[in-house]
């Protein structure tokens, strides 16, 4: 009785048909590279965002003989201009507490006053600001960090928009693999589903078992790469925790990580059953 029940339950036997343990490691391994890549891209936007914050304030112009008279001048010619979006003088005591680790007590040094600029547009050309504000006050200069901190951000999101690249190619491959293992286990399986199918089990019937078999090989397989993934950034988290205090758990994408076994559940029954169907339809 237990064995009728047990070919009722896997007539085609599947168990045996579809390679468990080859399947679940590819799918794994599958998982982990993906796992991984959302990770890189979580980490490579923040980094962006952060650059991108850092460009939106690394110009600053130096006012030498920083005079009353001199300071408004410049403030008046920066914020007439549609460029910059907004323009402050540098409080004298934080420049000169961030000058103290070099240069000691700056309290007797003519310093230049300082403004902080933040520009409404990256792509401002900063020699054209400076060229306006040396014009109102003579010796003003102008540096402009943020156009090179601009440009790594603009590269950083374009690498970060790379990942997503990976990530549908990583999906791609799991399809690929999961039809491969789909055609290798019907082939083997063949008589058994030409007697069920002879025998008047419909097309999605048969697609179905198979499509779930895939679909929880597949679950399985990504969980343990999930799992394998957060082995990696534990380690990874302890090893930058000295250099990064800030770095913990709760910035990994937990979301996207969670929806990863999810997903590959889902691209094997989707693989999985159209392979099958396709090949039942050719049948005479």
């Amino acid at each position: 009785m237990r064995h009728e029940a047990s070919g009722r339950g896997d007539p085609i036997g599947l168990r045996h048909a579809l390679a468990d343990r080859l399947l679940i490691a590819l799918i794994a391994a599958m998982a982990l590279l993906a796992a991984l890549t959302v990770g890189l891209h979580q980490g490579v936007a923040r980094l962006a965002d952060r650059w991108q914050e850092g460009a939106n304030a690394a110009v600053v112009v130096q006012i030498p003989n920083p005079t009353q008279a001199r300071m408004d001048a410049a403030l008046a010619v920066l914020r007439g201009l549609p460029e910059i979006r907004e323009a402050q003088v540098v409080d004298p005591l934080r420049m000169a507490e961030l000058l103290r680790p070099w240069l000691g007590d700056v309290t007797g040094l003519p310093l230049p006053g300082v403004i902080e600029l933040r520009l409404a547009d990256l792509g401002t050309d900063p020699v054209l600001i400076g060229d306006r504000v040396a014009e109102a006050v003579p010796g003003a200069v102008t540096e402009a960090h943020g156009i090179f901190v601009g440009r790594l951000a603009a590269l950083a999101r374009a690498f970060s928009a790379t990942t997503l690249a990976v990530l549908a190619l990583v999906g791609f491959i799991s399809a690929a693999m999961v039809i491969i293992a789909v055609r290798a286990g019907i082939a083997a399986r063949r008589d058994a589903v030409m007697v069920l199918h002879m025998l008047g089990a419909t097309d999605r019937d048969i697609a179905g078992r198979f499509a779930l078999r895939a679909a929880w090989l597949a679950a399985l397989g990504g969980a343990l790469g999930i799992a394998a993934a957060l082995a990696i950034f534990w380690a990874v988290l302890l090893f930058a925790r000295p250099f990064l205090p800030d770095l913990g758990w709760q910035l990994l994408p937990w979301p996207g990580l969670a929806a990863i076994p999810l997903l590959a559940m889902l691209i094997a029954w989707g693989a999985a059953r159209a392979s099958i169907l396709v090949w039942l339809r050719r049948l005479p």
